[in-house]
């Protein structure tokens, strides 16, 4: 029962545009951005410096 009715609370708040979860520390621009810095050769720490997210995050994102 407890299962049901947390479904039924989870489809609700979907319904209503609500979802859970942590957000993406990158967004489209920021991987662009990332990208292009790449691009121009600067490295990976520098880029999360710049971007204010962690290192393993740029590495992640642009391997993709």
């Amino acid at each position: 029962m407890i299962v049901e009715r947390t479904r039924a609370g989870l489809d609700a708040a979907k319904a209503q545009g609500r979802t859970g979860g942590r957000p993406r520390a990158m967004t489209a621009d920021m991987i662009a951005a990332a990208k292009a810095r790449r691009a121009d050769g600067e490295s990976y720490g520098a880029i999360a410096k710049a971007l204010g997210i962690g290192q393993a995050t740029v590495y992640r994102h642009l391997s993709e």
